[in-house]
Parts: structure tokens; sequence; C-alpha cells
């Protein structure tokens, strides 16, 4: 892959910038250079630009928000309530009034939960171990009337098959 990127920089700079251009009637670099590279000015230590997505989000009765199919907590307190969830640089901030309520690497997979014990704390039951109902033996099933075995049908109406 890296061959076909190394052809294709060739290609552009000894080729496609040189050739005159179709619509314009001029090489493609004799325009750049007397109308766009002068216009063009230094980044002078500025950082690249940064992608971010923010969204509006409902917390859920699970007290989590749900992002790109995957579940984030959120504290207990803001169920309900409407976040502004932002995804930038591998975090998801969750902020309410303009505070981060919570802060998770992002998830790349689908479905998954990422939960902060933090977040539930105060909720009845948090941390209390987990009982398991007792599950007596399953009753036999009862089988039905008409499942009996062909001999006894043969007997009843007589003959054999």
């Amino acid at each position: 892959m890296e061959g076909l990127h190394l052809h294709l920089a060739w290609w552009m700079r000894t080729v496609a910038d040189l050739r005159c251009h179709g619509t314009t009637g001029e090489p493609p670099l004799e325009r750049f250079v007397r109308d766009e590279a002068v216009t063009l000015r230094p980044l002078n230590g500025r950082p690249p630009f940064r992608q971010i997505r923010e969204l509006l989000r409902k917390v859920h009765a699970d007290c989590a928000v749900e992002v790109d199919t995957n579940a984030y907590s959120v504290p207990w307190r803001l169920i309900g309530e409407i976040v502004e969830v932002t995804i930038s640089g591998g975090q998801v901030r969750v902020f309410h009034a303009g505070q981060l309520v919570a802060s998770h690497a992002e998830s790349h997979g689908r479905h998954r939960r990422l939960t902060d014990p933090a977040h539930f704390v105060g909720v009845s039951g948090f941390g209390m171990p987990v009982k398991q109902a007792a599950q007596a033996d399953p009753p036999a099933p009862k089988l039905p009337e008409l499942l009996r075995p062909l001999s006894e049908y043969e007997r009843l109406i007589g003959g054999q098959w």
C-alpha cells in the first residue's frame, strides 16, 4: 500500500500538476503558485485540527447514555436529565449544566457497557452481594394422553400395522 501512495505522489508532482488542465487551460501548479500560495498563512505553532463530536443525550433509567450503540454510565442523580456528550481524542465526556460529570475511554466496539462504580454510590442495594434464587428440581414433564406405544392402539382396535 505504501508503494501505491509513493507512486501516486510521484504521478501528481511529475504528471498531473504539470499538464494543461482541460477546464482552466493551464497547469494546476502554475495556477496554485500564482493565485493560492500567496494567500496561505503559516500555522505559527497552532495545533492541528481536532475532530470533536457534540451530542445531546437523555440519561436512561440504567444510569447511562447511549453513544453509537455503547452505554456510558453517569451519576444516578441525573436519570431523566438531558446531558451534553463530547467525543474527542478517544474520550467520551459527559457534561451537565456546564460541569463535567463523567469521563470514559471511547469504546470502538458495539453494544458495550462502560461503567464507573462511583456513579452508583447511594443507589439502594449497590455493592451488596447478589442472591441467587434457589432453584427447585423442575417437575418431570407429563406425557400427553395420546402419546402411547402403538401396541396399545393395536390391542384396542385389533389387528396390526
